[in-house]
């Protein structure tokens, strides 16, 4: 069975970090049509795009009824407007990130969802990063025993900040902090609390580029860190158990690929550059040193899990609950001045 599918939006979100996955996955998607406000000819005839439907109407989607998944790759403030009304439409949603800019508007799109016998799903693509993936295998060996602490890094170094004024959700938490939190959830669930560091420091004029997140799980504690003023990058990762310590120094090189023109399914695509260290007391008490290869990330299974759930009966590979936690952490980081501690309801 193939799914005819169609994207809101034709810029940097879909032609870098879906279309090239997308079109690789011919058996399984179709790409009917894409709709933008503003038209763009030159790139619409590359010979990618060729045999896809380019419209400035969306009804030529909403109306399409061969069309059963609709991919929003548009602005923040869109997304709720946009997914309910495909939703209305008899179409599964598949929503850039943010989901939504709050969490009542999340929880009106899956009930929405539910009430039409639809799915709307976020696009979380870093849960497929093979820095995330070592993490996720480390922590399912069980050799570091208890996990204690899990400290996650997304920095750059980009001290220009011209002015740019909007509000919170194009800051760097919506825009960034949405993807670090979805990991955390993922692996450890609902945090009992929160600690929000989130600050504006290149340029107060515009929103966040700089957080820090304690999430609180009993005796375990996640940090999530992201800066623009980091020239020396800290390890992606840094796990530490009661039986040792990982460390993954790289982050995923599929965006560096993408950025450079190469497209998946090139030999070199997405290749690891290091591989995480793993040490650890074993059984007998004794120090083990490895390295953990935990293959390729590829942001295309997104589009797999989705497949698999409207055409297989799979769950949703991001479920509601993780969903709706992130979007509370996200929603509530900005309901109080930061620093804050806020307890979950």
């Amino acid at each position: 069975m193939k799914i005819n599918c169609a994207f809101v939006g034709f810029g940097k979100s879909a032609t870098r970090y879906h279309l090239p996955y997308v079109l690789q996955r011919r058996d399984t998607f179709q790409v009917k049509t894409i709709f933008d406000i503003t038209r763009h000819p030159d790139i619409e005839k590359e010979e990618a795009y060729q045999g896809i439907r380019f419209t400035s109407d969306l009804n030529d989607i909403l109306l399409d009824d061969s069309i059963t998944l609709v991919t929003l790759c548009t602005p923040p403030q869109t997304h709720f407007d946009y997914a309910k009304l495909c939703l209305e439409h008899g179409k599964n949603v598949i929503v850039e990130k943010p989901f939504t800019r709050t969490l009542a508007e999340a929880q009106s799109l899956f009930s929405l969802a539910a009430e039409k016998g639809l799915t709307v799903t976020p696009y979380q693509n870093r849960r497929f990063d093979n820095c995330f993936l070592a993490v996720e295998k480390v922590i399912s060996s069980g050799v570091l025993g208890n996990i204690v602490e899990l400290e996650s890094h997304f920095d750059y170094f980009r001290p220009d900040a011209p002015d740019a004024p909007a509000d919170y959700t194009h800051g760097a938490f919506y825009g960034l902090g949405v993807h670090l939190v979805d990991q955390v959830v993922s692996l450890f669930g609902r945090p009992e609390c929160v600690h929000y560091d989130i600050r504006s420091v290149r340029n107060k004029n515009n929103p966040d580029d700089t957080f820090e997140l304690q999430l609180y799980y009993g005796d375990k504690k996640a940090i999530i860190k992201c800066s623009h003023l980091v020239m020396q990058p800290y390890p992606k990762f840094i796990l530490h158990g009661e039986k040792g310590s990982f460390i993954k120094q790289n982050i995923d090189q599929q965006e560096t690929c993408l950025k450079a023109g190469k497209l998946p399914g090139t030999s070199d695509f997405g290749q690891e550059t290091e591989y995480g260290v793993l040490k650890y007391l074993d059984a007998l008490g004794e120090a083990l040193t490895e390295r953990v290869d935990a293959g390729n990330g590829d942001y295309g299974r997104v589009y797999d899990a989705v497949y698999a759930t409207l055409c297989q009966g799979a769950p949703p590979y991001v479920s509601v609950a993780d969903v709706m936690t992130t979007m509370e952490i996200l929603h509530r980081a900005f309901e109080q001045p930061t620093p804050a501690l806020v307890r979950l309801s």
